[in-house]
């Protein structure tokens, strides 16, 4: 085991969490139909099921809340947000949205002027493919073959295989691509970075055949830390260098700022230069979100998030923030449970795929995992397989996943390492009767992002 560095902070203030008993979990699995989205939060002892919009704020950010502007239209609070995106991104338009989700339906259906088009990215999320869908796209991931052998190290599995690309490029016909997607940092293929060097490389691609480049960007920071980390030429940059350098690659940054933002609600557009698609954006902004200067937040979210933005950049705190990760990580591996390795910046993915051999993928290993890791200790994971990704839309057949990954998020600034110690014994108790673990089928199976709500029942 590594060393792992201290919190760079201390704790202020706390919140009970209540622990229960096999039996009461056995009650709210099943009164939740087997969906642990659906099981009140009381319920959970470590919540693990995502980093968004579940950490901690600091005390500067709950100070600021107390000056947000509630003005409808050009609150100070806008403009202070607005200059602190700006510095960091050296963009020229902001625009504020409730969440990553909402500046993805107010841009990429204007990115898709007709039915039939493709979005290619080095791995897309579950809302981004769901929204590139309804926009009348498909989705393409192109992310390289390094990320799939899980056991062998790689510094930037996050990495969009360029060839592949181009391929597809060509394919389909430059005309036909309605944007290529860089998720930094991959979400789906383990949290894992992507390198400046690729950036570059996919950016000089996307200028040579006039195709826009968003950065879908939540965890921006992270990836930059990585790269400090492990890519040359970096390690005496700071991270607001490195971050600006990544935004200097691409045309359009969409962000959840529930993530690297530190806020519990809160995301944003950027739009580099392109005045006319700045100003559609703008009206679309009004229709789905609200006036373009507060974006479905509240003036006192606003300021949080532009505090928060800041201190996501802080060295300290993302070296403990990834520490955190690495620890919970190293306790499963060297249990020999198979994860994502190395690690990435947000959570340990563990390979549900390998565990349960004898699910296969339309019963859903993954989140069957999930369940039986809720059962046994509290702990609230998440499905990312064949379940989150759901059906062909020309089909209407399962699609399979190539991972059937649990995620295990790590909220920011929440839990200590006491707390993931608990995670990892339960996960290795789990593992050690992996055989007893059914597979689950659908009750209730929702026509769009149906990991969700669904209803699920043992076979």
């Amino acid at each position: 085991m590594g060393n792992f560095v201290a919190p760079p902070y201390r704790i202020k203030m706390v919140e009970p969490i209540k622990q229960t008993t096999r039996k009461e979990r056995e009650k709210y699995l099943k009164e939740a139909y087997n969906n642990l989205f659906l099981i009140p939060s009381e319920a959970v002892y470590i919540d693990l099921l995502t980093d968004s919009g579940t950490g901690a704020m600091s005390h500067f950010q709950w100070a600021a809340l107390m000056q947000g502007d509630e003005a409808y239209a050009g609150s100070r609070s806008f403009y202070r947000f607005e200059k602190t995106v700006k510095s960091i991104t050296g963009y020229q338009y902001i625009i504020p949205t409730h969440q990553g989700r909402g500046a993805e339906q107010v841009v990429l259906p204007l990115l898709t002027p007709r039915s039939g088009m493709y979005f290619i990215s080095n791995m897309h999320f579950d809302t981004t493919r769901a929204h590139v869908e309804l926009a009348g796209a498909r989705a393409i991931d192109c992310v390289i073959d390094a990320c799939f052998d899980i056991d062998t190290y790689h510094p930037f599995k996050g990495n969009m295989d360029v060839e592949k690309c181009l391929a597809y490029i060509k394919k389909y016909k430059a005309d036909n691509i309605a944007g290529i997607i860089m998720t930094l940092t991959n979400n789906s293929a383990g949290g894992e970075p992507v390198s400046m060097k690729n950036l570059r490389a996919v950016s000089a691609l996307a200028k040579k055949y006039h195709i826009p480049l968003i950065m879908d960007g939540a965890r921006f920071a992270e990836n930059a830390f990585f790269i400090k980390q492990r890519e040359a030429g970096y390690e005496q940059k700071s991270i607001r260098e490195i971050a600006r350098e990544m935004f200097d690659y691409t045309d359009i940054f969409l962000m959840s700022a529930k993530k690297d933002g530190l806020v519990n609600i809160g995301g944003l557009i950027a739009i580099k230069n392109d005045t006319a698609f700045f100003q559609t954006c703008q009206v679309r902004t009004v229709a789905y979100e609200g006036f373009p200067t507060y974006g479905g937040l509240a003036g006192r979210d606003l300021e949080a998030m532009a505090v928060g933005l800041k201190e996501g950049m802080n060295e300290h705190y993302l070296r403990h923030r990834l520490d955190q990760v690495r620890y919970l990580a190293e306790k499963l591996k060297h249990a020999g449970i198979p994860i994502q390795y190395p690690s990435g910046g947000h959570a340990v993915f563990v390979d549900c795929k390998r565990i349960c051999p004898h699910i296969p993928f339309d019963r859903f290993p993954a989140q069957s995992v999930c369940n039986a890791l809720y059962l046994e200790a509290g702990v609230r994971g998440v499905e990312i397989g064949s379940m989150l990704l759901g059906r062909d839309p020309e089909t209407g057949q399962n699609i399979e996943s190539p991972f059937e990954w649990m995620r295990l998020a790590i909220p920011r600034r929440t839990y200590t390492y006491a707390h993931l110690d608990i995670v990892a014994q339960a996960v290795i108790s789990i593992y050690e009767k992996r055989e007893k673990i059914k597979g689950l089928i659908f009750e209730y199976e929702p026509p769009v992002l149906r990991h969700f709500t669904a209803r699920m029942k043992y076979e």
